[in-house]
């Protein structure tokens, strides 16, 4: 039981990373101190798939399901797809890479070049 627990926390973990990489962007509009976190996640993940490495979660979690005698976790089946789709090829991983820095790129430069709206009448 405690062994699936901690499958689901590594694996919960994993994926709020990957949410982080992806949007994190959105939350530093709110909290600029985030973007000090979220660029290097982003550089991060992109490497992680263009360089096809494996996230070090990646053996945890492994090691954690080599552990249980039964079943998976209460989250993994609705994660992992997400995590690790059964087509997940190179040339996705390259798109995936990709898209993680073309999405945070979009959003910075929203970010930094937004412009503050001036009322009329205010000059």
């Amino acid at each position: 039981m405690l062994i699936r627990i901690l499958i689901d926390v590594a694996v919960t973990i994993h994926f709020a990373f990957a949410l982080f990489a992806v949007f994190g962007a959105l939350i530093a509009i709110w909290w600029r101190r985030i973007i000090w976190f979220h660029i290097p996640a982003v550089l991060w993940a992109a490497l992680i798939e263009f360089s096809g490495w494996i996230c070090p979660i990646t053996p945890l979690e492994n090691w954690l399901r080599e552990k249980t005698i039964s079943g998976i976790g209460y989250v993994e089946p609705y994660i992992m797809p997400i995590l690790y789709p059964e087509n997940l090829t190179r040339p996705v991983q390259f798109a995936l890479g990709t898209g993680v820095l073309l999405i945070n790129v979009v959003a910075y430069r929203k970010l930094v070049f937004r412009k503050e709206r001036v009322k009329p009448g205010s000059h």
